[in-house]
């Protein structure tokens, strides 16, 4: 698809506007047209001593209410067209970012998110310049330009067309300068987007960098990418910094043209000095249609690099998407079935599986304990059930329906999940738990609270509820942002919850709380807890062993206990060490 369709809906949307704005574009040349012809009649007047001080007085009125004419039609055009490019920012913008939210989590983990940065404002700004000041500085070098030269024609066509000699130079120079610019802007754009990364990733691992003392390497790989920026945009420099000059030198070589052959022209009277000082003018107004060809092809092709670039975005399909027809609308019991399911992260066949065969039935109001050293593929176990990624081989069915074959937004509607990594957002606690459900009462968030076992730190807070977290919950320790995202999950009462290592990084005694709450949810929810302390999984109905993504052990705490294998080993390690902790 030509990139260049992903505004056409804008210009066909604001046609009204265009037309205006056009029309008093067009009416601003002709008043700039008007002026040298007033100053003809003047110069006329004066060098043939026909005119008295009222006489200037009168022109000089007909320039004044020309400029207030084109005052008017100027700030008209301005708001017409360049109104125009603020709304085609605006509806970019909106459509890139919409469009990102449908994009899976694949696609997350391998694009860098200064990139993505990038996208969003500098190339859109580039964009938003291309289709407002691009078409102004086009329309004005094609009517300004062209009604200069019939002006011109009108006063002299031997001199007009002495002074077009240098135009088939510029028409050759702009198209072999605008290839070269569009490749050097795809560079530079690239490299943009590098340096928003690296910016973005030291600002936010400040915290690291000033632990391991690593600032002087954090600017230097900076300083190394800021290079990188630097020499891209030297290399454009060199193409743009020789096409104005070559631009100016034309029209220069046409005044001096001018210059003496008109000058001439006047001494033997074929001209008189107000055709002569209003041929000048007109070349003074021919001059900005030049070098506006000059300034259009810089600004169209650092637009269409842009464009590219934003298209190659939006032209990227969601991996994870909806049924043509979904067999059911939502999920009402939270039964759970794995069949025979691999998953592999690579998207070739060489790839090794994170999951390989893994089969499991958890009826509603179940609960499964999922357990296994790291990396052992337990947060990718999860992850396949709320189709944050699909599973490569077999089938997960959800109420006897695979989960395909549910619209992915009804599915994650009948599922609360709460991550590995708890990742707040820079507002108050209470927004943080109530993401879920901006609407919930106070009622509802306290209990949240309460069952998270969060109620006792929150009374710390002088602000409670209401105290401002900061960016990624900065003021609040690694167990309190926690048991935010805990509370987060809890509060939304869905078929299924599905927490992943949830007391991770809480004390032994809050751990205990949060198990007993969790133990309370049993038979209202279909639960599935992911957790590296067993104490949290202890008391489901089914604990799952999973070893380099196989299951290695499945069945109740005394099944696996009876088993003697990883599970059990690790109970007994781990029940030590909260005995030693305990004195």
């Amino acid at each position: 698809m030509n990139s260049f369709q992903l505004v056409k809906p804008y210009f066909t949307e604001n046609r009204l506007r265009i037309v205006i704005g056009v029309l008093c574009l067009i009416a601003v040349d002709f008043c700039q047209l008007i002026i040298p012809r007033i100053v003809k009649w003047a110069v006329d007047d004066l060098t043939g001593f026909r005119t008295q001080p009222v006489g200037l007085l009168t022109y000089a009125g007909y320039i004044v209410a020309t400029a207030l004419l084109m005052g008017v039609f100027r700030y008209l055009w301005r708001r017409n067209l360049i109104g125009l490019s603020r709304l085609v920012e605006e509806g970019l913008r909106n459509r890139l970012f919409s469009h990102l939210q449908t994009l899976s989590a694949r696609f997350f983990d391998t694009t860098a998110t200064g990139n993505l940065m990038a996208h969003a404002t500098n190339d859109i700004n580039h964009i938003r310049m291309a289709t407002g000041m691009g078409v102004v500085a086009m329309t004005d070098a094609v009517v300004l330009g062209a009604a200069a030269v019939g002006f011109m024609a009108y006063i002299h066509v031997q001199l007009t067309l002495l002074v077009l000699i240098p135009a088939p130079l510029i028409i050759f120079g702009t198209r072999f300068f605008s290839r070269q610019m569009h490749q050097r802007y795809q560079s530079v754009q690239a490299a943009f987007s590098e340096l928003t990364e690296v910016a973005r990733e030291r600002f936010a691992g400040i915290r690291i960098i000033k632990a391991y003392t690593r600032e002087q390497e954090a600017a230097g790989q900076f300083n190394t990418m800021s290079g990188r920026y630097i020499r891209e945009n030297l290399r454009l420099v060199r193409i743009t910094g020789s096409f104005y000059p070559m631009m100016l030198l034309f029209s220069n070589l046409s005044m001096a043209i001018v210059l003496f052959v008109g000058g001439r022209q006047t001494i033997l009277n074929a001209i008189t000095p107000g055709d002569f000082v209003a041929f000048m003018s007109y070349l003074g107004l021919l001059t900005w249609p030049m070098m506006a060809m000059g300034w259009v092809t810089n600004l169209i092709q650092r637009g269409k690099a842009s464009l590219d670039r934003v298209d190659r975005i939006l032209r990227t399909q969601p991996e994870i998407t909806d049924p043509g027809t979904p067999k059911a609308l939502g999920i009402k019991n939270g039964d759970i079935e794995f069949d025979r399911v691999d998953f592999r992260y690579g998207s070739n066949g060489d790839s090794p599986n994170a999951l390989q065969d893994v089969s499991f039935h958890l009826k509603p109001g179940g609960i499964l304990g999922v357990v296994g050293p790291p990396g052992s593929g337990k947060t990718t176990l999860v992850n396949l059930i709320p189709r944050l990624f699909d599973a490569t081989r077999g089938q997960i069915r959800i109420d006897g329906t695979d989960i395909r074959d549910y619209r992915v937004e009804d599915l994650r509607a009948s599922i609360s999940f709460m991550p590995q990594e708890p990742f707040l957002f820079a507002g108050t606690i209470r927004e943080n738990i109530a993401f879920g459900a901006p609407d919930a009462d106070g009622t509802t968030i306290e209990r949240a609270v309460k069952e998270a076992a969060l109620d006792r730190t929150i009374r710390t807070f002088p602000a409670g509820l209401d105290t401002v977290v900061g960016e990624k919950g900065v003021i609040l320790s690694g167990g309190q942002k926690q048991r935010v995202a805990l509370a987060r999950a809890l509060m939304l009462k869905r078929a299924i919850l599905i927490l992943d290592d949830p007391i991770s990084q809480v004390d032994a005694q809050t751990g205990h709380e949060i198990v007993h709450t969790l133990q309370s949810v049993a038979e209202k929810q279909t639960l599935i807890i992911v957790s590296h302390r067993l104490s949290a999984v202890r008391f489901a109905d089914r604990i799952l062993t999973l070893d380099q993504g196989r299951v290695s052990e499945l069945g109740t705490h005394d099944d696996l206990m009876r088993l003697n294998g990883y599970y059990a080993a690790t109970f007994r390690l781990q029940q030590i060490e909260e005995e030693l902790h305990a004195y």
